[in-house]
C-alpha cells in the first residue's frame, strides 16, 4: 500500500470585490439627495399651506404601513390581511392613555410598544399556518379585536370616541405638531426595515424570501425571525394607528379596523415593488398622486386603479421600482450584495431571465434588496 497522496488545493481563482452597490457614486448622491428632501419636508409648515401638510401625513402614514407590510410580505413571506388590527389598537392605546392625562404625542410611543406586546401572543396564534390559512386568521384577528373594542362604553362602543388632550393647543401648532411627528415615525420606520436588512435577520430574511426548505436546511432560525419581523410590524402599524387618531382627533373602530387599510398596503406595495425598501414609497405617491387626480371622477378612480393594479402583475411582476432598478441599475437604500472580478471598473450588466418565480426577484436580475443576494459576474456581459 501506498500512502496517501496528500490533496492539491484547486488552481487559484480570480478575486472578486463585494459591494453594496453597482455605482458608490449614485449611492452617495441618493444619501446626500435624501438629505435634502428630509430638510426640505421638515421646513414644509413655515412654507406650505396645511392643506398641504394634512395630505403628507395621510401620505406618510400609509407609507410607514406599507413599509411594515412590505417586511412580513416581501421578506418573510408572510401575507398578512389583518394588520389593521395593530392600526386599530395603535390608536385605541392612545386615547385610554390620553383619557388618563397622558399627552397623545407622548402616548405614542408607549401604544405602538403595547401593540408589539399584543403581537407575541398574536404570533404564537398564527405562526403555525401558512399561505391563505395565515392571511385569513389574521383578518380573524382583526375582527376580534374590533368585536372587543365595541363592547367598552367607555371607549364609545360602536361609536368611537374623540381624543382628549389637544384641545388646548392652537390649530396652526397642532397641524405643525402632527406633521413633524408623522415625519419622525416615517424615518424610524424606514432606517428600521433598512438596519434590520442589512443585519444577519436581513439575511435570514432573504433566504426564506427565496428558498424557505433550503434555510431550513442549512440552520437558519426561520421561526425566530419571523417572529421579529412580525413584531416589528405589529409597532411599526400601531404607531400609524395612532398617528390616525392624532390627525383625525376621533376614533371609530369600524375606520380604525377597516380591511381598507390591508388593501391600500398590499396595492402600493405590489404597484411599488413587493421586496424592496423603494417599492412601498414609490407605490404610496402614485396612489395619492391618482387619489388627488382621480377621485372627483366616482367609479372611474376605483377603474384606473384596477387598471394599473392589473397592468403592473402582467408586466412588471417586480412593481414599478423593480423596472427603474433593472434600466439604471440604482438602489436608494442598498442592502444587497453584488460580487464581480476585482480588476473591472464596473460590474457587467445581466438582463432577468423570463419566467421567474412571482413574489421575489427573477432569475439572474440584480438582488431586489435582500442581504447576501449575490450576483456573479456576466462574462457574456449581456
Amino acid at each position: 500500500m501506498t500512502a496517501a497522496q496528500p490533496v492539491t488545493a484547486p488552481a487559484s481563482q480570480d478575486h472578486v470585490r463585494v459591494s453594496r452597490s453597482r455605482h458608490r457614486l449614485v449611492s452617495v448622491l441618493a444619501g446626500l439627495a435624501g438629505l435634502v428632501v428630509l430638510v426640505v419636508f421638515g421646513a414644509l409648515p413655515y412654507i406650505a399651506f396645511s392643506g398641504t401638510t394634512n395630505l403628507l401625513v395621510n401620505v406618510f402614514i400609509l407609507m410607514a404601513m406599507a413599509t411594515m407590510w412590505n417586511l412580513l410580505a416581501g421578506y418573510a413571506g408572510l401575507v398578512s390581511v389583518g394588520q389593521q388590527a395593530f392600526i386599530g389598537l395603535g390608536a385605541y392605546f392612545v386615547l385610554i392613555l390620553a383619557m388618563h392625562g397622558t399627552n397623545p404625542f407622548l402616548a405614542l410611543p408607549l401604544a405602538a410598544i403595547g401593540c408589539g406586546v399584543i403581537g407575541l401572543p398574536v404570533w404564537w396564534i398564527v405562526s403555525r399556518l401558512r399561505s391563505g390559512y395565515f392571511a385569513i386568521a389574521t383578518w380573524v384577528v382583526a375582527s376580534v379585536c374590533e368585536a372587543l373594542i365595541i363592547r367598552f362604553p367607555s371607549l364609545g362602543g360602536g361609536t368611537g370616541a374623540p381624543l382628549p388632550g389637544l384641545g388646548s393647543l392652537d390649530p396652526t401648532l397642532l397641524t405643525a405638531y402632527t406633521y413633524w411627528v408623522s415625519l419622525a415615525v416615517l424615518v424610524v420606520v424606514l432606517a428600521a426595515a433598512y438596519l434590520i436588512l442589512r443585519s444577519r435577520v436581513g439575511l435570514v430574511l432573504t433566504a426564506i424570501r427565496d428558498d424557505e426548505i433550503g434555510a431550513r436546511s442549512v440552520g437558519a432560525r426561520v421561526w425566530r425571525a419571523r417572529q421579529f419581523v412580525f413584531v416589528v410590524a405589529a409597532i411599526g402599524c400601531g404607531a400609524a394607528g395612532g398617528l390616525l387618531i392624532i390627525s383625525q382627533l376621533n376614533v371609530q373602530p369600524t375606520s380604525a379596523f377597516a380591511v381598507q387599510w390591508s388593501a391600500e398596503m398590499i396595492f402600493v406595495t405590489i404597484i411599488g415593488g413587493i421586496g424592496t425598501i423603494e417599492g412601498p414609497i414609490l407605490g404610496t405617491i402614485l396612489f395619492f398622486v391618482l387619489q388627488e387626480n382621480l377621485s372627483s371622477y366616482g367609479a372611474w378612480y376605483l377603474i384606473v386603479l384596477g387598471l394599473v393594479a392589473i397592468a403592473v402583475a402582467i408586466w412588471a411582476r417586480r412593481g414599478l421600482w423593480g423596472l427603474i432598478a433593472d434600466r439604471w441599475n440604482i438602489r436608494i437604500f442598498p442592502v444587497g450584495y453584488y460580487l464581480w472580478p476585482e480588476g473591472q471598473a464596473r460590474p457587467l450588466l445581466r438582463r432577468p431571465l423570463r419566467g421567474a418565480r412571482s413574489g421575489g426577484p427573477p432569475a439572474g436580475s440584480p438582488p431586489a434588496g435582500g442581504p447576501g443576494a449575490a450576483e456573479p459576474a456576466d462574462p457574456a456581459g449581456g
